[in-house]
């Protein structure tokens, strides 16, 4: 493969060609301008990343930013809701409170799955382009619709991301503050395998055993998932890192969030910490699955039989439903994979029975 650019964060891109393209784009429907991979890492990514790649790494974080991060499937978004509600309306009370969260919690590298051509022509009257034009005035959303509304968020910013901490400036921790979460591969594995093909951005048309082999190899976008982690975990005692396991979060929520408001120093009573818990709880969210989709423009953005068929973004708010989906050598093969990348780091993930929990699988 050919360089074709080399970045600031000092990765060198090469478009993906030959067979590796095409078992690629058999399987993958919204992939429209193509992939590429950054050495070194092997790190996957739609074409189009490669236009906000320098914006991403050289974004001005502010010392009172919090970050979530994670990879995709980890709970991100159920951990972007809990870090809002806290820092800005612990008691409930906010006007913007239950408005659609990309839009208080942008997803900072949303933009290069925008450019996917499956998607339908972005509509200027929509809710989402009104809350740019009020927040980035006179701005083009072509040169980052998402990477521009989170520069414009007001004070004190909460952004997500999925990207690994390498492919940003390494100012990033001595500047802001960093909550990293992982989970159990193999929820992690099965959630992303929905979430592919309910988003028409990817549109995953191939199987799921196709799907293991993917994830195992390092081929999904986002990957190496286990070099993600990686990145975090060496970091894990620095000041601005708080490191969470999902399932942590699971069994014992109200302890996580006192960590969580001590590392935010957000000094929040017992009363204001059971106003979060219960606001942002799996059960409460579904509620509001219908102010995400609205803000998707009527699941636009989504497979509309899709999700007519196997639920929205919010579904079962279980742990452990892998168990329903992959087989026995599928499970054996991720257990194989966590042995070799994860357990050497001294990373484990506990069981977690599978049971109804109050917490979104987002």
């Amino acid at each position: 493969m050919n360089v074709i650019m080399a970045l600031l964060s000092g990765h060198e891109v090469n478009i993906l060609e030959g067979e590796e393209e095409k078992d690629q784009k058999e399987n993958w429907k919204g992939y429209t301008n193509g992939l590429v991979r950054l050495h070194p890492g092997r790190w996957l990514f739609p074409g189009s990343y490669t236009k906000f790649a320098n914006k991403l790494y050289e974004f001005r974080f502010k010392s009172n930013d919090v970050i979530v991060m994670t990879w995709p499937k980890c709970g991100t978004t159920w951990m972007q809701e809990i870090v809002w509600t806290m820092r800005n309306s612990p008691d409930l009370n906010h006007p913007r409170l239950g408005s659609p969260i990309n839009t208080r919690v942008p997803f900072i590298d949303t933009d290069m799955f925008l450019e996917c051509s499956l998607l339908p022509p972005a509509d200027p009257e929509s809710s989402t382009a009104k809350h740019f034009q009020r927040l980035c005035p006179g701005k083009d959303p072509a040169d980052g619709f998402f990477f521009q509304l989170t520069e414009a968020q007001p004070e004190p910013r909460t952004i997500k991301t999925h990207l690994p901490i390498s492919l940003f400036a390494p100012s990033l921790l001595d500047t802001a503050k960093v909550i990293y979460v992982v989970r159990n591969p193999k929820d992690v594995l099965v959630s992303y395998y929905h979430h592919v093909q309910l988003f028409i951005a990817m549109s995953y048309v191939g199987t799921l055993d196709k799907f293991v082999e993917y994830f195992l190899n390092d081929d999904l976008v986002y990957s190496p998932f286990w070099l993600h982690i990686k990145e975090a975990w060496e970091q894990k005692d620095h000041s601005n890192l708080h490191f969470v396991f999902y399932e942590d979060m699971l069994r014992d929520i109200k302890n996580e969030l006192k960590k969580l408001n001590k590392f935010l120093d957000t000094n929040l009573s017992d009363e204001q910490l059971e106003k979060v818990h219960h606001y942002t709880s799996f059960n409460e969210m579904k509620k509001r699955d219908n102010v995400f989709n609205e803000a998707h423009e009527s699941n636009d953005f989504m497979n509309s039989n899709y999700l007519e068929t196997n639920g929205g973004f919010y579904r079962k708010g279980k742990s452990g439903s892998w168990k329903t989906k992959l087989n026995e050598d599928q499970s054996q093969k991720v257990d194989e994979w966590i042995e070799k990348h994860l357990t050497p780091l001294g990373i484990t993930f506990k069981e977690a029975e599978e049971m109804e929990i109050n917490v979104t699988t987002s």
